[in-house]
């Protein structure tokens, strides 16, 4: 609303159309499918004979009587259900090449070009992970083959299945991007690398995960206790500072 919403707006129309032009920004993404069984909070993972565990964390702070406390392996089978469960994975980026552009902007002293190209590519990355999203759904794995839903309904995610992303309040401990590049081999595939703080490189990428579960549904963990955060440091194998680095902000 109001002339500087509509200025943003149309500089954004603009450099979309150069970005499309001048071939600015290259997109990847990377996707999988594998056999998956839960195994209490730890989802575990097969693939090419290997075995890859998902550690996840459970809600703990009080909630009214009836209510369920989550935990993203609540969405796949456990080890004996006699029916084969399976998880999904991604990993899309739209911000391959934007480095010599913004450089040139910020040379220039065009510090509100770079960042609306900075903003856009952001943008362009999640319209490539809900477009690889429903290829996914109605496609490749086809638990939703027969969706049809307006660009309204998918905008307010009315589909079937979550892509939750490590780091995010489902799934915050970043580390657990690690998983997903082994099992993808996000690096060689896209060209998305992982910083020593699991920041992806370039910025303007995504990551995560797919549920299938018709229940499924995204959530927070907030804060857990110090009984948690002792089980999911013996899970992961870690010291309780290599522990409490991690999911600082999560303790309680």
């Amino acid at each position: 609303m109001g002339e500087e919403a509509k200025k943003l707006y149309d500089d954004a129309q603009e450099m979309l159309h150069t970005i499309k032009k001048k071939n600015w920004l290259k997109t990847a993404a990377v996707v999988g499918i594998f056999p998956a069984m839960s195994s209490g909070d730890d989802i575990i993972i097969q693939h090419n004979n290997e075995i890859y565990t998902s550690h996840h964390l459970r809600q703990q702070v009080k909630k009214a009587e009836g209510k369920s406390y989550l935990c993203l392996s609540d969405y796949i089978s456990p080890d004996n259900n006699a029916q084969q469960d399976y998880i999904g994975c991604f990993a899309v980026t739209a911000g391959l090449g934007i480095e010599e552009h913004v450089r040139n902007f910020e040379n220039n002293h065009d510090d509100y070009s770079a960042i609306l190209l900075k903003a856009l590519a952001d943008r362009l990355a999640e319209a490539l992970a809900e477009k690889t999203h429903a290829v996914i759904r109605k496609e490749l794995w086809g638990y939703a083959s027969k969706e049809n839903l307006s660009n309204e309904d998918l905008i307010r995610e009315k589909y079937r299945g979550i892509r939750p992303a490590p780091g995010y309040p489902a799934c915050p401990e970043h580390t657990e991007k690690d998983v997903l590049w082994k099992l993808l081999n996000v690096e060689e595939k896209t060209g998305i690398k992982l910083t020593s703080s699991r920041a992806m490189y370039p910025a303007a990428s995504v990551s995560g995960w797919y549920f299938s579960h018709p229940e499924s549904k995204y959530f927070g963990i907030s804060h857990i206790g110090p009984d948690q955060l002792k089980d999911y440091s013996l899970r992961k194998s870690w010291t309780s500072a290599e522990a409490e680095k991690w999911l600082a902000r999560h303790i309680e």
